[in-house]
């Protein structure tokens, strides 16, 4: 009993930190406001989004380096310090200038923290305990990413009271959540086992050489693109295509999150039954139907049902395709993982692309892009072994 008591203590700071782990998702939302503040094109819009995850190709690996120098609780708590910061900023204004600041933080902060603390809770939980552990981390996560439109819809609405921040209330919200996963993770003990060999950029980049791992990183850049993508531009296809206010659009944003969700969870029974080739597959033919929706029809029902299809398709895209990479080289998993971690970066790349396209034919451009990712991945699927 008191072993549980003990594991459950230490299980709900890390829980805390997964929730802060999906402040990430808040930037396409936020990147919508700022557009309509600054009156910004598509094109200098989807920088933001685009910065926080260029951060995850430059500070993955290096992350790897720094835990075997200070451990992982002490990265998680530099993680949340950093993430602390981003949020700070825009409580005093919403300038070009600060917003890229704040992001640039924030990507820097997730990079630190997607890197730390899933090893750090296998240091708490263990054995068969560890996957459902993980998974709820997910779930929790999640949270976070569907509730910061309808916070910052609240905060536009003046529903709440915002003390003059209007949208820009959710991130002094979310600020005092990573104020108390510090203090609790920092009261809380945590014994780590001895660091792991470090792996430097060489020891990853070297591995794009393999055939089946330089796919594997391609598809995370596309899976990658396509939730950000998503994340940042079904609002803008209801508000070109319906005549929605930014507000009322919003709601489509955590449309995506809910089902994303609702398929990790179903994604851990599904897997049991069926190979992870006929999943990933589903999964992937998902999409391209959602694609196809998008470009053929103007019905916010269709729309809506679009969006749920992308949040379910590409729910599982990432552990599937992390799991193949590691299972194909299984004495180099250090750096696979850092490589597959720098794969995020496809949520830079992704962005920049349906900016240009959509400034130049409409919201139709970005989904364009998305297509072209979800063909990758229809492709990577006779890749999969089983």
């Amino acid at each position: 009993m008191n072993n549980n008591s003990n594991s459950l203590a230490k299980l709900l700071p890390m829980m805390l930190c997964f929730f802060a782990m999906g402040f990430v998702d808040l930037v396409g939302i936020a990147s919508n406001y700022v557009k309509a503040d600054l009156d910004l094109t598509d094109s200098q819009a989807n920088i933001f989004p685009s910065l926080v995850f260029f951060w995850f190709l430059i500070f993955s690996v290096p992350t790897g380096m720094l835990m075997n120098r200070i451990g992982r609780k002490k990265t998680v708590l530099l993680s949340l310090a950093v993430t602390f910061a981003s949020l700070l900023l825009p409580v005093f204004g919403d300038g070009y200038a600060l917003m890229l600041i704040s992001f640039s933080l924030l990507g820097i902060g997730n990079a630190l923290m997607q890197t730390s603390l899933n090893p750090l809770l296998s240091n708490v939980v263990s054995g068969e305990r560890l996957a459902s552990s993980l998974t709820f981390g997910q779930f929790v996560k999640a949270i976070a990413s569907f509730l910061a439109p309808y916070l910052a819809m609240w905060g536009a609405l003046q529903a709440i009271p915002t003390f003059g921040l209007g949208w820009r209330v959710l991130f002094p919200i979310y600020m005092v959540v990573a104020v108390f996963a510090i203090l609790l993770l920092s009261a809380t003990p945590i014994t780590e086992e001895q660091p792991d060999k470090a792996s430097g950029f060489a020891d990853c980049l070297k591995l794009l050489g393999k055939p089946f791992i330089l796919l594997s990183f391609l598809g995370i850049m596309c899976h990658v693109g396509i939730d950000v993508g998503t994340n940042t531009t079904a609002p803008k296809i209801l508000m070109e295509r319906i005549g929605m206010t930014l507000t009322e659009a919003g709601f489509a944003t955590s449309l995506y999150f809910i089902f994303r969700t609702l398929g990790c969870f179903s994604g851990a029974f599904i897997l049991r039954a069926v190979s992870s080739r006929i999943f990933f597959l589903i999964s992937a033919i998902c999409m391209m139907l959602a694609m196809i929706g998008l470009f053929a029809f103007d019905s916010q029902t269709v729309i809506y049902i679009c969006i749920a299809l992308i949040g379910f398709g590409n729910s599982n895209v990432f552990s599937i395709i992390f799991s193949q990479a590691l299972l194909a080289m299984p004495d180099k998993k250090n750096e696979v993982s850092g490589l597959m971690i720098m794969g995020l970066f496809g949520g830079t790349v992704f962005p920049l692309l349906m900016g240009v396209a959509s400034d130049a034919i409409g919201q139709n451009g970005a989904v364009a892009v998305m297509t072209a990712g979800v063909i990758y991945l229809l492709a990577y699927t006779l890749k999969i072994k089983h």
